[in-house]
């Protein structure tokens, strides 16, 4: 059989679909025509000459005579179609037809066998079953929207009310029906299976488009006039679609019947059931109880509710009458709470004392004196019961019991376990539920209620009933014309379901005569369709449980060919993968698809390609050879169409070098590879996974196209990372571990065994070594006496221990703990042990550290180091202090004390003492003590030196001899001599010298001395002393002496520029310290040309003379200049600097740079000034020779009188990748005349401050603090032209630095317009402006003595007129709210207008303008309009004349 179908691609790329099942009608006497001979197709045609077979043999069965002559014809036009369609499918029918087995009393194709008619065997209606149950319905329409509008169809329901419909009265009442079809369908409705005439009642409307009706209640009504059972129909010119029967009920919320309840009375003990007896409503309330005051009912396994809402007591207490009880019913719709009357409890008890601490007692009841009896079920009542319970529906089963104690439930199946996976218990284990119940769930469940005097239990059978649910639903059924088709309605239930069959809602019995259509029971058999069997039908199946209704249709198209994917799709794929092309169509009768490429005639089907029923082609494995244009045709009786695919072939995506497993300690830095090789047309993303999860890419790491690096490893970076390079059709994947050696984790579960009276057992558990192994455990302690909190290092063991003997010292309340050491560390301490005391004894040592000391010159303190608590060896450690004179021998004189100090006073200066210290406690003393000696207090010296005896040995240095004074005159212990000096003078006329006295110590006893580090040609006045501890003695003779002339220090501020290619000009300053008399400067130069050097040349200055210029040879070589400063004694420290790199040269350089050079400002200004500045190349970190390379960095100003914009300055930059390691790098500078931005870049984490180190020509170093994230840096106060150099590294480790860079400030003004002042037309327009001004001055001054005022127009207020000049040509507008500089004024190096400083002002003549002459000659002029305040208070024009007006005036 054929069958429409809309045959489309499925799954991915690669993916096999199964071939579509052909739907196969066996009623037919006709051979399918399918693409192929497969075994299932065999069997379908197996089962149409069944049943072939069976109408012959029974008439009444399917089909009369006529019938089968009517089928057979329509097989012979079948098979002239496929004839026509394919001769492929004609040889493929021929050899089935020879391949049908032949029955006896079967016909064959021609005349009609006449049979007896006779009952045929089983194994035919057996074989007819299976037939029936392998047919299968047509797909449906395509979700195309261009054909779905295009072609008819029957309507279908698409949405409708539940079937049993409660609505809230308050609201106005709405019935949904929805239905699709073309034509839109109608839709009218019945109520009470009778027509509902809508049009009659005014509240009932029908929504636009919709069958959804609408009752309005807001003019009023009661809503329960309409309660009933509807149903929608929704139909158009194929047929009717019938909705559910909704049965409509309104929401009911009854009062609860008013009733005075008098107050139940029991014996404590005994059972109770508080009855509820809710009011019905629809849907039933929400049952709960709550006391008179709105408090919960606290329940538990002895007071609960039932299912039913009643209030079950097991056994009543005295506790229980402390409250009354209220049933509550809460109602869904009208959410309102209704409460009954209360119920108030009277316990009768034998102890009316109520002891709340025996309420969950075990021997409460006894205690209160309650008798204990067995259980017994309070519900259900009895031994047995039983319960019915829907298929699909919860099962609920209740056991409550009574009994002193309150007895367990507990639940059983008889005859096998309770369903664990749908079984939960509820209400303290009363109540067994069951969710979604099914037929397995029947059968005999038992619960058993016990307690200590006993057990009960009851049984209930359950009975599982089922409303009908569906096997087989009847789906749409969409046909060519001539096809054949069937639908199924098989549904089951308990009892069994009947089936009954509608056609556009009306019975089939009454229903017009259909020669195609055939009902079988449950099935209908459509035959040789044409387009007048369209029809909707239905199947309804229903028990006394309920019903199931359904619609399916039956459409019967004809459709040419269409093709429903877009047109010349583009499919690019992976070389040697698996792929398919789709081509989805649509047509009726099905067409036929064949595939071509490159427009060749041969259909592609075998070898490397396969063609499935759907239309799509499948290449087996890509090659190369495979890309081109493939066209799919799709042909049918009623035409074709086709479509192409161009494919593409890609190489694939290939990790070549993978990540590697490692192994790294924390806090290194780990780089995991990953190189891709992928096709160059395809776009590559390379991400990566931690743990198969998205990696977060923080500061800590640093992912490239071919690597993720790890700065600063810790231990949560552990885990296996994955490398996914991916492009938008394929992706590669490799996987590495990263182990990271940690700190161990610390020891647990520490224990105290084999307890001695100096000795104890240590033992613990090790934690986990994460991946580094346990080198060493470090066995702490703490005592509590003289050092609580306090832990010390007691005693270390290797790594393969985990208990040890510990050595204990008497009287300390020890407590230990442990710490796990490994190569990358020390775990966190463990937690600490229980504390162990050992028993007390005398001391075994004295303190050390003795000392006696004066701290005056008639005493002597004596003191030593107090022992700790270890060493004390028991309570009240105290020390016994002796001392005596060295000399006299005396007896000793003693104290105890209880600190570490002892003073002894009225003691001779400086006088030898024996000392012994001697510990105690109350075990007894310590061993006897060694003997110190001390010394009293020290006096200051009396004798000062003498013969004082002065060398001069150079410019900066002399050389000292004395005669050292007698012992006893020092009176203490000699440290040192030392000298006194100060700089009286300089011998330099004008010279401020600084007079701050500086020292120089010689210690011991020793007669001479050098004093270093004096200033040459200085006058010098020296003193001596004698010092001991107490402090310095009495001076000696003051004593001048004179150092001679030395070396200049290096010349300031020398500067190199070059203001052309043909001159270098220099400048200095003088040197910071001349140290003598200036005789000149001695300047070396030579030129350089790379590696070539020149002949050097040499120039000596006077001294007064600080400017040189350099007429350069050639206009490439550069020059390297070092300049010094000469006195008498000779040449000083020399400074080197060289001249600018010429613009677009490149520097040599050791190593070729990896960046351009940086250029700073313009470089299409003429006549430009250029600046040397220095930087030295950041080397990668790598074991290679660091290179230093030099960047030109080059300033350029453009000149004032050009249109030009302003200058804009960069800076100085370093390039650099950023290192493994914590490191700062990329330093930038941006110089001005006097400040610089700095910023850079680092890979510390957040909260990092940083220091700025600076250095200027003169050695002056100045340091600025940066806290975290504060770039940029401005270093302020710098000096204009000054060369400096710099560097940043990290506060907290000065190691971690960057690079020294060197830049150089701007001049603060540049005259870089030298060669354009001597222009001979630069002149002359000077010359025309000043001529211009001089004429505008005297016009202004003949203006002003005839008190004449010229009123500025304004543009903005006054109109033009007809003589006013046009704005075309160029004339002025000036307004007093504008004050900008004209075009063309010069603005300075930081981008600001300079100020001007001209006193030539034309304000004392009214004029607002001011003015100026640049340096080259050039006029800066500005003009603004000041109002004058006595013309601004009358009504004429207050505005000054400006000179431009002012001739367009006298014009």
């Amino acid at each position: 059989m054929r069958r429409l179908a809309a045959r489309g691609a499925a799954g991915d790329a690669g993916e096999v679909a199964a071939p579509a099942a052909d739907s196969t009608d066996c009623a037919q006497g006709r051979s399918p025509r399918p693409p192929r001979v497969t075994l299932g197709l065999f069997v379908l045609l197996l089962c149409d000459r069944l049943i072939d077979l069976c109408a012959i043999w029974d008439p009444g069965v399917f089909l009369h005579a006529a019938g089968w002559k009517r089928a057979s014809g329509t097989a012979r036009r079948r098979l002239n179609e496929a004839e026509t369609l394919s001769s492929v499918r004609e040889a493929q029918v021929e050899r089935l037809e020879a391949a049908r087995p032949r029955r006896p009393g079967c016909r064959e194709r021609g005349p009609v066998l006449r049979m007896a008619r006779q009952q045929p065997p089983p194994w035919v209606h057996t074989a007819i079953l299976l037939c029936l149950l392998s047919l299968t319905g047509a797909i449906e329409i395509p979700m195309d929207p261009s054909i779905q509008n295009e072609l008819s169809q029957p309507p279908t329901i698409t949405k409708q009310s539940v079937k049993d419909h409660i609505v809230d009265p308050r609201d106005n009442i709405l019935i949904e029906c929805e239905a699709k079809g073309n034509p839109a369908p109608s839709f009218h409705w019945t109520r009470n299976s009778r027509f509902f005439n809508i049009a009659k009642d005014p509240r009932v409307s029908m929504r636009r488009r919709s069958g959804t009706l609408v009752i309005d209640f807001r003019s009023g009504g009661r809503p329960e006039e309409y309660e009933g059972e509807y149903q929608c129909f929704a139909r158009n010119k194929f047929g009717t679609a019938l909705s559910n029967r909704i049965r409509l009920q309104v929401s009911k919320s009854p009062l609860w019947p008013k009733e005075n309840l008098d107050p139940v009375v029991v014996q404590e003990g005994a059972p109770l059931t508080l009855q509820c007896n809710p009011p019905p409503g629809l849907p039933s309330p929400v049952i709960f109880w709550m006391s008179s005051s709105m408090e919960p009912i606290t329940q538990d396994k002895r007071v609960s509710q039932g299912h039913n809402g009643d209030l079950y007591f097991s056994n009543v207490m005295l506790q229980d009458m402390q409250t009354d009880y209220s049933c509550n019913a809460r109602f869904h719709f009208t959410h309102t709470i209704q409460q009954k009357n209360a119920f108030t409890l009277k316990v009768l008890t034998n102890n009316p004392y109520n002891d709340s601490s025996l309420r969950n007692h075990p021997d409460m009841y006894s205690a209160r004196g309650v008798a204990e009896r067995t259980p017994s079920f309070m519900y259900p009542q009895g031994t047995a019961s039983s319960q019915m319970v829907l298929r699909g529906m919860d099962l609920l089963l209740e056991c409550i019991a009574s009994g002193v104690p309150t007895p367990d439930i507990a639940w059983y199946k008889k005859g096998g376990d309770l369903p664990s996976d749908k079984a939960k218990f509820e209400n303290f284990n009363k109540a067994l539920r069951i969710t979604n119940v099914s037929e397995e769930d029947s059968g005999e469940y038992f619960c058993l209620a016990s307690n200590k005097m006993g057990s009960i239990r009851h049984t209930i059978s359950v009975r599982v009933k089922a409303a009908p649910y569906w096997l087989d639903e009847p789906k749409n059924l969409i046909l060519a014309p001539g096809e054949d088709g069937r639908l199924v309605c098989r549904a089951n239930g308990n009892p069994k379901p009947t089936v009954q069959w509608m056609v556009n809602g009306e019975p089939l019995q009454s229903a017009p005569p259909n020669p195609n259509r055939e009902v079988a029971g449950d099935t209908i058999i459509f035959r040789d369709t044409q387009i007048s069997s369209r029809a909707v039908y239905q199947c309804n199946t229903s028990n006394e449980h309920g019903y199931l209704l359904a619609n399916a249709f039956v459409s019967v198209l004809d459709v040419p060919p269409r093709m429903l994917s877009p047109r010349n799709q583009l499919i690019r794929v992976i070389l040697y993968n698996r792929t398919r092309l789709d081509c989805p169509f649509f047509g009726s009768p099905i067409p036929t698809l064949r595939w071509f490429k490159n427009g060749q005639g041969s259909n592609l089907d075998g070898g490397n390609y396969h063609v499935y029923e759907n239309g799509s082609l499948e290449i087996k494995m890509i090659r190369k050879e495979d890309q081109g244009i493939y066209t799919c045709v799709a042909t049918n009786i009623l035409g074709k169409a086709e479509n192409q695919v161009r494919l593409e072939v890609k190489d694939p995506t290939r990790i070549y070098r993978m990540p590697e497993d490692q192994v790294a300690k924390r806090g290194t830095t780990v780089q995991l590879e990953c190189r891709v090789k992928h096709d160059p047309s395809l776009k590559l993303t390379v991400s990566w996974l931690k743990d198969d999860e998205p990696l977060y890419i923080g500061n800590r790491m640093k992912k490239e196209d071919d690597s993720l690096t790890i700065f600063g490893v810790a231990e949560r970076d552990q885990g296996s990372y994955t490398c996914i390079a991916s492009t938008e059709l394929d992706q590669d994947l490799a996987k590495a571990h990263l182990t990271v050696l940690g700190r161990p984790d610390r020891p647990r579960d520490l224990e105290l065994t084999d307890l001695a009276e100096r000795s104890v057992r240590l033992t613990w558990i090790p934690g986990d070594d994460n991946n580094s192994p346990i080198t060493d455990y470090v066995v702490q302690f703490e005592e509590d006496q003289f050092q609580p909190g306090v832990w010390h290092d007691h005693s270390k063991f290797p790594g393969s221990v985990n208990s040890a003997v510990l050595q204990l010292s008497p009287y300390v309340n020890y407590q230990f703990r442990v710490i796990a050491v490994n190569e990358v560390g020390s775990s966190h301490p463990s937690l600490p042990s229980e504390r162990y005391r050992t028993s007390g004894a005398p001391p075994e040592s004295n303190p050390a550290d003795v000392r006696g000391e004066g701290t005056r010159k008639n005493n002597m303190e004596i003191t030593w180091t107090p022992m700790n608590a270890t060493s004390a060896f028991g309570p009240n450690l105290r020390y016994i202090v002796k001392w005596r004179r060295r000399e006299t021998r005396e007896t000793w004189n003693n104290v105890t004390v209880w600190g570490s100090r002892y003073v002894v006073g009225q003691t001779p200066v400086y006088v030898p003492y024996e000392i012994r210290v001697q510990a105690e406690n109350d075990f007894g003393k310590g061993p006897e003590p060694d003997t110190v000696i001390g010394y009293s207090g020290e006096d200051y010296p009396r004798a000062a030196p003498t013969d004082v005896k002065i060398r001069v040995l150079n410019s900066t240095a002399i050389s000292l001899q004395w005669n050292r004074v007698y012992p006893d005159t020092v009176q203490g212990q000699l440290r040192e001599y030392r000298a006194y000096y100060w700089r009286e003078s300089s011998l330099l006329k004008n010279l401020w010298v600084s007079q701050k006295r500086q020292q120089a110590s010689f210690p011991g006893d020793r007669p001479r001395g050098v004093v270093s580090r004096l200033f040459p040609y200085s006058n010098y006045k020296l003193e001596m002393v004698v010092v001991n501890g107490r402090g310095d003695g009495p001076r000696s003779e003051t004593k001048e002496f004179t150092t001679p002339e030395g070396v200049p220090s290096a010349p300031r501020r020398f500067r190199v520029r070059q203001p052309n290619l043909e001159t270098i000009n220099l400048e200095w300053d003088h040197p910071e310290h001349p140290n003598g008399i200036l005789i000149g400067y001695t300047l070396k130069y030579v030129a350089f040309n790379g590696t070539k050097l020149g002949k050097q040349i040499v120039e000596n200055f006077s001294p007064n003379q600080t400017k040189f210029t350099v007429r350069r040879a050639d206009p490439v070589s550069r020059y390297r200049f070092t300049l010094s400063a000469r006195t008498q004694v000779g040449s000083g420290e020399a400074v080197t600097e060289e001249s600018p790199a010429p613009p677009n040269e490149a520097t040599p350089t050791a190593a070729p740079p990896t960046w351009p050079p940086t250029t700073v400002g313009a470089t299409g200004a003429p006549a430009a000034t250029t600046e040397a500045t220095t930087v030295p190349t950041i080397p990668s970190v790598a074991p290679t020779t660091v290179a230093t390379t030099t960047v030109a960095t080059t300033t350029t100003t453009a000149a004032a009188t050009t249109e030009r914009p302003p200058t804009t300055t960069s800076g100085t930059k370093m390039p650099e990748s950023a290192p493994d390691r914590q490191s700062i790098w990329n330093v930038t500078v941006l110089p001005n005349s006097k400040w610089a931005n700095i910023t850079w870049k680092h890979n510390f984490g957040p909260g990092t401050d940083f220091v700025v180190e600076y250095t200027d020509s003169n050695h002056t170093k100045k340091t600025v603090p940066v806290k975290a994230q504060a770039q940029p840096v401005q270093l302020t106060d710098l000096y204009p032209g000054m060369t400096y150099t710099l560097r940043v590294y990290s506060r907290d480790n000065e190691g971690i630095s960057s690079t020294v860079i060197t830049f150089m400030t701007s001049t603060a003004y540049t005259n870089n317009q030298a060669d354009i002042a001597t222009q001979g037309w630069f002149i002359g327009l000077m010359c025309a402006i000043a001529l211009l001004v001089l004429i505008l001055l005297i016009v202004c001054f003949i203006k002003r003595s005839r008190g004449g005022k010229y009123p500025v127009r304004e543009k903005k207020d006054v109109p033009l007129g007809p003589e006013d000049p046009k704005e075309e040509d160029g004339s002025f507008d000036y307004s007093d709210e504008d004050n900008k500089p004209l075009q063309g004024s010069q603005t300075s190096l930081d981008g600001t207008i300079k100020q001007q400083e001209s006193d030539d002002s034309l304000v004392d003549y009214g004029e607002g303008g001011e003015g100026q002459f640049n340096e080259d000659g050039s006029f800066i002029g500005q003009y603004t309009v000041k109002k004058d305040k006595e013309e601004t208070e009358g009504n004429e024009s207050s505005e000054a004349t400006s000179p431009v007006n002012a001739i367009y005036s006298l014009a």
